[in-house]
Parts: C-alpha cells; structure tokens; sequence
C-alpha cells in the first residue's frame, strides 16, 4: 500500500579486524506477515492515514492522549513505510531522549551482523573471545544465553550503577561479580558491546555508527551524548544520576543511547523492511528473523498482535514494530517509570495507534 519507490540498497562493510566484510545483496523474503515497504522513510510531515488504511479519528485520540499528559515527549508513528504520526510536545523534533532499555536493539543488530559476517558464533562461550569472562556462574555461558536475556526486566544492581559510566570499571565488576538471572540490561549492553569491540578493535560507537546508523541514514542517536548537543538532552524526571552531564556523555550500551522517536521508528521499520535501511542494508532477513524476538510487554498494548517486538525503557521511552500491520512505533518521554500508572500510559497510547489500524 506504500507510495513510497522501491529502492536498491547497497551492500555494507564492516571492518573486522582488518577485513572488510560485505554483506549480501538485496533479497525477496517471507519471513514477514504482511508485504513491506523497501523504499525510505521520509520525515518532515504526516501523510494522511487513511492512504495507509488507518482509521484517522482513532489514530487522533492516541495524540490526545499524549497531549493529555503535558509531558515533554514525541510520538512517531510509520504505516506502510509512510510516517502518519510525527510530533512533539514541550520539545523541539531534534530534542534528544535517554531511551534506557530501549537502548537495547542498537547492541544486538550489531551482535547479529558479526554472526552473519561468520566471526561469531551465537553458540560460542563469552569466555572464547573475552578470557577473563569465567567463574562466578560465568562458565559456559554462550552468546545466546546473553541474547536470550535481551527481555529481561530485572534491575541493575547497586555495584553496576554506580560505575555504569566508566567502561574499565563496569568490565572488572562483570568479569568479578556473579552473573545474575535475568541479565539487567546494564549486564547485557556492556556483555555485548565489549565482544563487538573485541572482534572489531574499534570503539563500539564508530562500530555502531558505520554499521548501524549510516546505513539507517538517522543523525539523531548517540550512545553516549556528544558535548556539544548538551543542550539538546531531555531531563527525565525523578532521576538526578541520569541527567548527570557524567552520566549523559558515558557510552553505556544498554542503557545510554540519546535519540529522537523518528530516529527509533526509523530502526523499527528497517526491521520491518526485512534489514533494509534508507540508505543501505543493516541485516539479512534471516537475521532479522533471529533478532525480532515476539516480546509480550503490557506497555505495548493490549491489542499487540503476537508477532510484536521491541523493548520497553522503563515505561518512559518505548520502540515496537509489529509485523502483522506493518507498524513502526516509537514514543519517548521524560517520565521515568515510578509504578503501573506510567505503564498503563503506554498501553492506552499503543492500544489507540493498534485500534486505527484495525
């Protein structure tokens, strides 16, 4: 039902320890309910929701219900590959928001791109690419025991938070701490990003840059805030540690990244696309079928189809996509999930986007 021309994306390159490796080229797949849209994403309006089969009085009750709340917040909404919801409230569009766990999916494309590039190997030990990685309920722990985590919702603990902006640190507490069950998301973003630096050798955020956001064509997400867009940051509300300027400008990978609701949409409807970004391929279908696991999280909805997948950054920022209705959703907020009263916002926001699309 798109408008939008079907393009040909390029090949991608990654760097991996010296080699450049390409992936392959476009594909048709099926792995996707309904047909997708291949084409880009264009951002700087609303097309009107009815051309993408949306129910354009439901889909106004979802705003109402933002603007309702008189929080500092954006909403993006993409149909089809056409974005019928693009606001801001209390902000301007380029205002960018601490996403917490819903920081979570930039890490795992990337695991995925270095299983489709054959120089990991889900089922690997941690321990074979980082030695130190062993004890303490650490051993024979394998790639995808940690991805298998990646909808945990349990805590960082004390220890973690407090050196979560110091890498070295956050390392030698891993590396000496007991493994926890579930995986904080803390646990699980500095896990995944230190594999991908160590296969790499390069920073996970040149990494995440070349291989992630580049092809996305999105300029507005940072895993960690560069100084000179402080002023651009969101406060979150009732949380004095994250707007720390300390805290803001630290990589912290399952937690940290900064960016707008159209730059997370944006992620979601390339996996919708089957890996295909603007302006290139970030995964294969195959991969993006491993990565998309159907996630059951209230603060998607009641009405989320069982194929829905995304993460949920403690009921304060939140990215889906549902496959079934070629949904794209990303809502971000300047409030930090306190009780069920955040989560139920949520829900009633994605419930009424769900109900226009029937």
């Amino acid at each position: 039902m798109s408008s939008g021309c079907a393009t040909t994306a390029s090949t991608r390159s990654i760097s991996v320890s010296g080699r450049g490796l390409a992936a392959g080229t476009v594909t048709p797949s099926t792995l996707l309910v309904r047909p997708g849209h291949s084409g880009p994403v264009e951002f700087g309006g609303e097309c009107d929701p009815r051309e993408v089969g949306l129910d354009a009085a439901r889909l106004a009750t979802a705003i109402e219900r933002v603007e309702a709340r008189r929080g500092v917040a954006q909403l993006c909404v993409i149909r089809d590959g056409r974005v019928v919801v693009d606001r801001w409230f209390g902000c301007e569009p380029d205002a960018l928001f601490w996403l917490f766990a819903a920081s979570k999916p930039y890490v795992v494309i990337l695991v995925h791109q270095l299983v489709e590039a054959g120089v990991l190997h889900l089922d690997d030990e941690v321990a074979a690419y980082w030695p130190e990685f062993v004890g303490e309920g650490k051993d024979g722990v394998t790639v995808r025991d940690v991805l298998g985590n990646q909808s945990g919702v349990a805590g960082a603990h004390r220890s973690e938070v407090r050196v979560m902006t110091d890498w070295a640190k956050s390392l030698r507490r891993i590396e000496q701490e007991p493994l926890r069950y579930p995986i904080s998301s803390l646990a699980f973003g500095f896990i995944l990003a230190e594999l991908v630096q160590r296969i790499t050798r390069h920073p996970i955020q040149v990494v995440l840059q070349e291989a992630v956001l580049r092809p996305l064509a999105v300029t507005d997400t940072h895993l960690g805030l560069p100084p000179q867009l402080w002023g651009k940051q969101v406060p979150v509300k009732g949380s004095r540690l994250v707007n720390r300027r300390s805290t803001r400008e630290a990589a912290v990978p399952g937690e940290g990244v900064s960016a707008t609701a159209r730059d997370l949409a944006a992620l979601y409807q390339m996996l919708l696309n089957n890996g295909i970004g603007t302006a290139g391929r970030v995964l294969r279908p195959e991969s993006v079928a491993a990565a998309a696991m159907p996630t059951s999280d209230p603060a998607f909805g009641q009405l989320r189809s069982p194929r829905v997948f995304g993460f949920n950054g403690s009921d304060c920022c939140v990215g889906w996509a549902d496959p079934e209705r070629q949904l794209a959703y990303a809502y971000v907020t300047d409030h930090l999930g306190r009780g069920p009263a955040e989560q139920a916002h949520h829900a009633a926001v994605a419930d009424r986007v769900l109900a226009a699309a029937g």
